[in-house]
Formats: structure tokens, C-alpha cells, sequence
């Protein structure tokens, strides 16, 4: 590919032309990172808000008589309505207020999560952010999750995306969002004042995931008696139910230094911070969150002069993203012509197709369906790695013939919007492959023709 086609394709979300970009690819991802789009999150739902709503429609769900098909919950955090062949009920309940409320809150901020990255002028940038969140994701799969996907990325995420890895470390890990999914909110330390009263006692979740999936990685020489000495450190770090904001309870954490990997913490709230450093600082957390930068950005087989230019990067400049992001889109490997493109995820897919097409999200609840359908629904990775991020995961034959579905009903709905022969031309110049090129020449209608372009090689990868 050529370097236009990269910036525009492989970096960010599409562009409608590469005549922009021609003249220095290299600086118009650059400058987004020096001057990124603001989020407006104005009208939106906060995480303390979020949590009381979704509070009120698990009680609701729990104490309402049992329906004859349990209902599962949708993208949006809703209810989903149960199969068309399932028994009616004798009368429907009168919806729920504050399920209601959830679900237009989820909608609204899916909406204007994906209307940035539509619309906005720094597509690269926000592939950063989103990136960033799927390192440390959560996900709206158990009811104490269900509004906060998008206001953890907000909050916790967003924010700390130009800054140093260990201030979105801290952000993330201490977030409510990531406290609630990962279970440490209901960590007790076993000697501590409310573990001496209760039958309930330390949880691993957020120790082992912390270490394995958000610092050192599988191979970061951390033991089993690591994550034990995490997770009793991390005790007493939880979210007040009443208020949904994020708090340290000493009743609940346990009591005595604690030693890990190889580093030794007082007792206390302040040890987290210590640790965050130390985690931020050690080696094989540079390798293994450089790698998978590369990874997502550049290649599923990252060069590895690339990952040691980001390692030395990391740690010259303790972690500060900024300049990370800088010398990935600096460096030669970056824009090596003949690196094997990436196959898009769902999401990725469609966004491109609406900022290609230049159409703005105002039907969210299409968008999640559609991802819903191609194996990707929102804000619900199924777990703690978030979504794979490899093309061969993406390649099941089911997958493949869904996004074909797709990108036909698409081409319908949106036929008018472009011509799609000059679309292709435009939007990939020189890197459209002749085959492509020559079954959009030779398609029947305007339908067809975006239908192929949209479900193209070309199109499908980044």
C-alpha cells in the first residue's frame, strides 16, 4: 500500500479521497495527536448515575414474577424480547422507567462515541482511544455493568490517552466500571475487620488480569503467589452502592505488608499507586503492551525493529503515550509498503463505511444490530482480553457470509449516497486491485456496485 492509503485505511477509518493525504501522510496522523478532536460528552450519562440506573432495573428484574422465556439483554443494555415462538403472556408489564433510561443512555453514547469517529477530523486519534480501551476492557455482560462500557471509556480512558501509561493504569483499574467487572468491589480481605465478620473473602479477578492482560502479559515472570499478594493489596478499593462513586473501605482490606514481584508494599490506599509505578516501569510490561501496539496498528507479525524502537521509546520517556504514538508513526517499518493488511473487525468495518460514504450515525440501534449480527456486539467483548485483534479470528465462514449479508443491505439502503466505481478509485487510487476494479465496472446496478466494493478484499482489510 501506499503511504496515503495506509494513513487513511490501515491507521484510521477511511477517507472519502486520498487527494488530502498525498502530500504528507506522515503529518496528517501526526498533527491528530498534537491536536485532537475534543469529545463532547455533554447530556451524556455519568458512571455514578449509570450505576444507580442499572441497580434499580437488576432489582426490578430480580423481584418481577418469572417470565415464561427468560429474556436475554441486548447490546443497548436492554431487555431483549424473547423468541417469536415463545408463549405470550397473558398481559405485558408496564415498561420499567429506569430500563428505559439505561437504554437511552446507552444508545445516546454509542451514538456520540460513533458519530467522532464518523464525522471527526482526528480518525486516527480515535482509533488510539479505542484501542486503548479494548487493552482495558470491560464489558456490559453481568448486571452491575450494563450502563458503564461507555462512560468507563470516557472517564478513564479518553482522558489519559496523551498522557502516561501509569495515569490510565490507575484510571482504569480504579474505575468503578473495571471494580465491578472484574469483581474487587467484592474482595475482602480475610483478616481484615469485615472478613472476620462475613463469609466471604478474597477475590482474584482484578490481581490476575491486572498482571496477565494490562501489564507484564502471560510470559511476565509473575507467579500464582503474585496474584494472591495483588489481590489482598487491592482489598478494600470498591464502589458505595448508593452513590456509585468509587471509594477505599478500610474495613475491608486486608491487614500486613505485601511482597509482589519481587517488590514489597506498606499497608494502606497508598500502595496502589507505588505499585502502578512499578508495574508502569517494568520491562516486560513495555514488551508486551509495545508488541501489542504494533500489532493492532501495523501487522499481526509486528516487525520486531519496530516493537524495540517502542520499547526504548517507553521507557526513555516512562510510558508517556504521546511520544509513543510519535515514534510508531514515525518509524519506517510503520509504513512498509508490502506489510500484510489487517482484516477489519466488524466495528471497523462499518464505521468506515459510514465516514467513506460521509453518513452520520442516526440510526445507533441499526449499527448494533448489524454488529450484533457479524459476531462483535457492542460493548460486550466476551472477556477481559477484550476483542481479538488477530485477522485469523476473524475468518470463520458463518462471519465471513454475514458481512456479505451486510455489506448487501448497506449497498441497498445507501445506493444513492455514491457512485461507487468513482468511489473506489477515489478513496484507494492507485492500491484498488484490477479484479476488484473490473467486478464494480461490470456490476448491474448502483446496489451492486457498492455491495461489491463495500465486501471487496480491499474494503474488508485495513
Amino acid at each position: 500500500m501506499q503511504a496515503a492509503t495506509l494513513a487513511a485505511h490501515r491507521f484510521g477509518f477511511s477517507e472519502t479521497s486520498l487527494q488530502p493525504l498525498r502530500a504528507d501522510p506522515r503529518g496528517w496522523v501526526l498533527v491528530q495527536f498534537d491536536k485532537p478532536d475534543a469529545f463532547d460528552s455533554a447530556g451524556l450519562v455519568a458512571t455514578p448515575e449509570a450505576i444507580v440506573l442499572q441497580r434499580r432495573v437488576v432489582d426490578a428484574a430480580l423481584n418481577a414474577p418469572a417470565p415464561a422465556v427468560a429474556a436475554p439483554i441486548s447490546p443497548t443494555g436492554d431487555m431483549m424480547p424473547p423468541p417469536a415462538a415463545a408463549p405470550k403472556a397473558a398481559a405485558a408489564p408496564a415498561p420499567d422507567p429506569n430500563r428505559q433510561a439505561l437504554r437511552k443512555a446507552n444508545v445516546q453514547a454509542m451514538q456520540r462515541r460513533w458519530q467522532q469517529v464518523v464525522a471527526g477530523n482526528t480518525p486516527v486519534y480515535e482509533r488510539w482511544v479505542m484501542f486503548w480501551s479494548n487493552h482495558f476492557s470491560i464489558a456490559a455482560t453481568k448486571g452491575t455493568t450494563l450502563g458503564l462500557v461507555w462512560p468507563y471509556e470516557r472517564e478513564a480512558i479518553r482522558p489519559h490517552a496523551s498522557g502516561r501509561f501509569q495515569d490510565m493504569l490507575r484510571a482504569a483499574t480504579l474505575h468503578p466500571g473495571m471494580l465491578l467487572y472484574l469483581d474487587n468491589a467484592q474482595s475482602i480481605g480475610p483478616n481484615s475487620r469485615a472478613g472476620q465478620r462475613r463469609n466471604r473473602g478474597l477475590n482474584e479477578n482484578l490481581a490476575r488480569e491486572l498482571l496477565e492482560l494490562h501489564t507484564l502479559g502471560v510470559h511476565g515472570g509473575y507467579t500464582q503467589a503474585d496474584v494472591t499478594e495483588l489481590a489482598r493489596l487491592l482489598t478494600g478499593w470498591s464502589v458505595d452502592r448508593e452513590t456509585g462513586q468509587m471509594r477505599f473501605q478500610p474495613n475491608l482490606h486486608e491487614p500486613g505488608r505485601r511482597v509482589v514481584v519481587g517488590k514489597t508494599y506498606a499497608e494502606g490506599p497508598e500502595a496502589v499507586d507505588a505499585l502502578f509505578a512499578d508495574l508502569s516501569r517494568h520491562p516486560a510490561t513495555a514488551r508486551f503492551v509495545c508488541d501489542k501496539l504494533a500489532r493492532h496498528f501495523v501487522s499481526d507479525d509486528p516487525p520486531p525493529v519496530l516493537v524495540d524502537a517502542l520499547v526504548a521509546n517507553w521507557r526513555a520517556t516512562d510510558g508517556d503515550l504521546n511520544a509513543l504514538a510519535h515514534t510508531l508513526f514515525t518509524h519506517q517499518a510503520t509504513w512498509r509498503a508490502d506489510a500484510a493488511p489487517k482484516f477489519k473487525r466488524p466495528e471497523e468495518l462499518l464505521l468506515s463505511a459510514h465516514r467513506m460514504l460521509k453518513l452520520p450515525v442516526v440510526q445507533p440501534e441499526r449499527l448494533a444490530n448489524a454488529l450484533n449480527q457479524m459476531g462483535q456486539p457492542a460493548g460486550r467483548a466476551p472477556s477481559p482480553q477484550g476483542w481479538p485483534d488477530r485477522t485469523e479470528d476473524w475468518l470463520a465462514p458463518d462471519a465471513l457470509w454475514k458481512r456479505t449479508e451486510w455489506a448487501a443491505a448497506f449497498a441497498r439502503q445507501y445506493e444513492r449516497m455514491a457512485d461507487a466505481r468513482q468511489l473506489a478509485s477515489l478513496s484507494y487510487g492507485g492500491d484498488l486491485g484490477t479484479e476488484t476494479e473490473k467486478q464494480i465496472e461490470r456490476a448491474d446496478s448502483g446496489a451492486q456496485a457498492l455491495a461489491l466494493w463495500l465486501a471487496s478484499p480491499e474494503f474488508q482489510r485495513r
